[in-house]
Order: C-alpha cells, then structure tokens, then sequence
C-alpha cells in the first residue's frame, strides 16, 4: 500500500500529459483514481495500464465545459469508492494571438474550458466535500499567469482568475473542511502546443517545449506531495518549471 491509500481522485485532462501523468502517480501510491477526458480511447489505454499494475481506477468520458459531465464523474467516484477526497482540475487549452487580432471564438473556448470548466468541478464536488467535511481542489494553473508576455492575454487571464477564485475560496473555508492548491507548471513536454494554430508560434511553442521543458512526472509528483499533506496542511500554491526557464 502507498501513502495514498485511502485516497480518492478525480482528475479531468486524465487522457495524456499532465493528467495521466497524474493518474499514474496517484495510482501508484495507492490512491483510487477516477479519470475524466474527452479521448476516451487514451483515457481506457491509461485506466487499463493502473489496472495491469494492481491499481484501482474508473473513467468517464467527460467535457468540462458540460456542468452535468462534472457532476457524473463526482458521481461516479462517490458511488464506486464510497466517497471523494480530492478533485485535480487539470483541463485546459491555449490559444495565442495577439488581442488586436480579436479570435473571440478562442477566446470563448479557453473562459469555458479553463475558467468555467473549473466552476463546474468546484460546483459538483464541493457539496460533497462538505457533506464529508473534508475535501480538497487541486488545479493546473500556470506560470504563463505569472510572467505575462504578449500573445497570451486572454490564456493568461483565465489561469490568474483561477488562482484567485481558488484563494477567496481558501479565505471562504478556514474551518478545516477545505483545502485548495493551484499548481503552476512552466514548459512541460506536453500536446499543449500542438493546439496552437500560428504555424510560426506552434514551431516555437514546440522547440521551447523540447529544449527546456521537464516531464509531466515532475508536475505529477508535486500534484501528490500536496495531496499527502496531512489534513491540517494546506499547500496553496506552487511552481514547478525547468531550471532553465527565465
């Protein structure tokens, strides 16, 4: 057994990169996890890898834009293992254009996913924490929200909301039934990328990705030492990025 093993968690994103990255890790310590994406063919393939490794894991094809999806996979955790401990709204996608270039329909995806895909999760699980009294949200934010540079106006935009939702949400909830970490990852090597339509960004996105960028693991391990805190610990914000990264 691992020091997860009385844990349980979802995770949306779950299908590749940081999400599975964390599925795995989670699984591996013990935690039961219960994964949520959209690729449901890569979300079997990592439900089935936990599994052949003795782990304990259920899935769910899910859209975080859709409030019911959320609501189902909260569902699904409670019903399956009895309870929910932890919720890691890792969902997310960039688009970067400059703000004169008005692709209001990027815009739109990246407040739906990124910003009200995290109000879907807060909204479905937190009854649930409560009726337990103990929960926590863990969220992938990102350094992009720190350093802000130009063409990621509106990206940037949604991930600080999100940290500052997750804080007055802290603020709200010092009884000890809450806890909330936003976890701000730098260049990871992941398909986030590949998503961007600008040839020439895209190019870019991707070589500083491979030069520079660290392991979903590394996101992943920190995403677990906050998990196994003991409950009067809360670690609310932290950043992980190569070493390299300026």
């Amino acid at each position: 057994m691992g020091g997860l093993d009385s844990k349980v968690v979802a995770i949306t994103g779950a299908s590749s990169g940081i999400g599975a990255a964390t599925a795995l890790e989670l699984a591996a310590r013990g935690a039961a996890v219960v994964l949520g994406a959209r690729r449901t063919g890569r979300l079997d393939s990592v439900a089935g890898r936990i599994r052949a490794e003795g782990g304990r894991a259920e899935m769910l094809e899910v859209d975080v834009t859709r409030r019911a999806d959320l609501e189902q996979l909260v569902a699904l955790a409670v019903n399956r293992f009895g309870r929910l401990n932890v919720l890691v709204s890792n969902a997310g996608v960039a688009r970067t254009a400059p703000v004169a270039d008005l692709d209001t329909s990027d815009w739109d995806l990246m407040i739906d996913v990124n910003l009200r895909g995290v109000l879907h999760g807060i909204a479905a699980a937190l009854p649930v924490f409560r009726s337990q009294g103990h929960g926590h949200f863990v969220t992938t934010v990102s350094t992009s929200g720190l350093k802000i540079v130009p063409t990621q106006a509106v990206y940037a935009g949604t991930k600080n909301a999100v940290r500052t939702l997750l804080e007055a949400l802290r603020q709200e909830s010092t009884d000890g039934v809450l806890r909330t970490t936003s976890i701000s990852p730098g260049f990871v090597r992941t398909e986030l990328a590949d998503y961007i339509e600008d040839p020439g960004q895209r190019e870019q996105a991707r070589q500083a990705f491979a030069a520079l960028g660290i392991s979903p693991d590394a996101v992943a391990r920190a995403i677990a030492f906050a998990i196994e805190q003991p409950d009067d610990v809360e670690i609310g914000d932290m950043t992980i990025r190569p070493a390299r990264q300026g």
